[in-house]
């Protein structure tokens, strides 16, 4: 087992909860495709792409680092057990497999890194799991275990048990979750191209490979590449694992996985040999790193000025400048935060239901910070007026995100680590409450109160909307 890092707090609170415990070494999550696992032609798992995989991770190992693989492939495999050459739309009938394929996959690991002297470990997770706050938080400490005691974990998606609504829906954004709860360093997605394009190179001679991104959110590239039908992803799914690995500080690198070995070519500083996605300068970190992991139920389309108010100047959102409403979501869900271009600029835990939001969007000029010199965090302070408590007819926040509760998917100095288990002042679960019924109210209640405590505002009361 590795030793523990022996430095001060101060670089203990910079480095993280993770990387204090292991010390010294970077943290890779590796995110393994089924195209990248399964031999379409024949059906058939490609055990020569497995083995130069688990070789790469041997090499890591043994440069000093600690390696996480997220694989697909279960579904796949359960098929080529059964002789199956189509994979089935039914959620039931590919859980069915996922069961099947699951523990003849992880043999497979097991048998390949046990070859090589590792290690591995089965971690399955679903959504629920890290929307969850003690759950993450658990989740987190065990993972921090596994990879201390030199263990290579082999994360999947618990397809048996996850429900429609409640899945990560494709192993990219699955990885990017699992590289912001254990703070790694590099996240790799292997894959059949060798990097990110302009265009689709099979249809436009005239697309270019694109070699690094330093930011997100301007990319021009071409996302129509789908998956194929052993796998659910695409090139979509791979820029919006970006968005959340480089929100928390994570370097994320597209590449083929035919040459699995370029990994550690590419840490080494090689270049081109894949598409490089550089982490934001100020990554998010504690809870709000926790945000990115809560179940996205609906989006709030927002006018300019709003836009700026909180990208630019980090202020909370207010009914004034939203402009369009979509999704079914309750009051502590998690939502998308766009511009007029339909753009994620970053999430958020709502105040209010989606009908609420509906009836009082675009009221409250006074609120709108950011618009018209009237800035409610800042600037001139309105305390006569209460637009958003007079629409719905009863006493609440104005806010309708709080920019305690937000996260910006670019540039955002945040808060520290936690460092406890549980906490119950900071423990909302939007997502545990929809999922688990009142489990998380008091959680809301108090981050709510926490969160209108820092903006200076005293709440007469809070109806929190329960499913």
């Amino acid at each position: 087992m590795m030793e523990p890092h022996k430095g001060d707090s101060k670089e203990c609170k910079k480095k993280g909860v993770v990387k204090e415990v292991l010390g010294s070494g970077d943290i890779f999550v590796i995110k393994v495709g089924t195209s990248s696992l399964v031999r379409p032609e024949q059906q058939t798992l490609n055990l020569t792409n497995l083995a130069r995989i688990c070789e790469t991770i041997k090499a890591l190992k043994k440069m000093g680092h600690h390696v996480v693989i997220v694989t697909s492939g279960a579904v796949g495999v359960g098929c080529q057990r059964l002789g199956l050459t189509t994979k089935p739309s039914q959620l039931a009938k590919k859980q069915a497999l996922a069961a099947v394929g699951q523990v003849h996959l992880m043999k497979f690991y097991e048998d390949f890194l046990a070859a090589l002297g590792l290690t591995c470990a089965q971690v399955l997770l679903t959504l629920d799991n890290l929307a969850n706050r003690s759950q993450y938080l658990n989740a987190r400490n065990t993972f921090t275990e596994l990879l201390a005691y030199g263990v290579i974990p082999v994360v999947n998606e618990n397809d048996t048990v996850a429900v429609q609504e409640l899945r990560f829906g494709d192993n990219d954004t699955l990885s990017a979750q699992v590289a912001a709860l254990v703070q790694a360093d590099w996240l790799f997605l292997l894959t059949d191209v060798d990097c990110l394009y302009t265009a689709n190179p099979k249809d436009d001679p005239n697309a270019t490979p694109i070699y690094e991104v330093e930011d997100i959110s301007r990319l021009t590239a071409d996302t129509s590449t789908r998956g194929t039908q052993w796998g659910t992803g695409g090139m979509a799914t791979k820029l919006t694992a970006g968005r959340i690995a480089t929100a928390a500080g994570c370097t994320m690198v597209i590449c083929n996985s035919n040459a699995p070995e370029n990994i550690v070519r590419i840490v080494k500083g090689e270049p081109k040999l894949g598409t490089k996605f550089f982490p934001l300068p100020h990554s998010l970190k504690g809870r709000k790193r926790w945000i990115l992991s809560v179940p996205v139920r609906g989006q709030l389309w927002l006018d300019a000025g709003a836009v700026r108010a909180v990208r630019d100047k980090h202020k909370s959102l207010f009914a004034a400048g939203i402009t369009k409403v979509t999704g079914d979501f309750h009051a502590q869900d998690c939502v998308s935060l766009c511009d007029a271009a339909g753009v994620e600029l970053g999430r958020g835990l709502i105040n209010f239901s989606s009908e609420e939001v509906a009836a009082v969007r675009g009221h409250g000029g006074a609120g709108h910070g950011g618009a018209g010199g009237h800035d409610r965090e800042g600037g001139h302070h309105h305390h006569a007026t209460h637009p958003v408590a007079e629409q719905l007819g009863f006493p609440t926040m104005e806010e309708v995100v709080h920019r305690e509760n937000l996260v910006l998917l670019s540039s955002e100095v945040d808060s520290d680590e936690d460092h406890t288990g549980v906490s119950a002042s900071a423990t909302p679960s939007g997502a545990a409450s929809a999922a688990n019924g009142s489990s998380g109210a008091l959680d809301v209640a108090a981050a709510n109160a926490e969160a209108a405590e820092a903006a200076g505002q005293k709440l007469s009361s809070l109806s929190v909307a329960s499913s």
